[in-house]
């Protein structure tokens, strides 16, 4: 039986209400802005995936604040069917760099005017608006 892979997505939001989004290293979307995010490992959690990611794509130490929600549609992914579950987080520590997925990182106010991957326009809505 095939199933849809499991992902997760941080919103890692400042108390000034600035977020941070990557510049994607890789397709799809290569060049893209995106929110950290990845693949839930085998033997993790979601929230440990999420915490794991956010470190690995922004060099950031996060606390899971609330979830946004969980993000389906079958074509969200152009690599095949992937469900996201969606994190607003905190930063807690760490230093904001880009690494690993990231070619770049960017903390900012808006996203409306920048070519942003998958879905992710959807989830900030939603984040930012909760």
């Amino acid at each position: 039986m095939k199933t849809p892979l499991l992902t997760v997505d941080i919103i890692i939001i400042y108390p000034d209400g600035d977020f941070i989004l990557i510049k994607r290293r890789n397709e799809p979307f290569k060049g893209q802005w995106a929110i950290p995010g990845g693949f839930v490992e085998i033997g993790e959690t979601v929230e440990q995936a999420a915490v794991r990611e956010a470190r690995e794509e922004t060099g950031l130490d996060v606390r899971l604040e609330k979830l946004v929600g969980v993000y389906s549609d079958p074509n969200r992914d152009p690599r095949g069917h992937t469900v996201s579950v969606a994190f607003l987080a905190s930063p807690v520590g760490g230093e904001l760099k880009a690494d690993t997925d990231a070619v770049d990182v960017l903390k900012i106010g808006e996203y409306e005017s920048l070519p942003i991957a998958f879905d992710h326009k959807d989830i900030l809505r939603d984040a930012l608006l909760k």
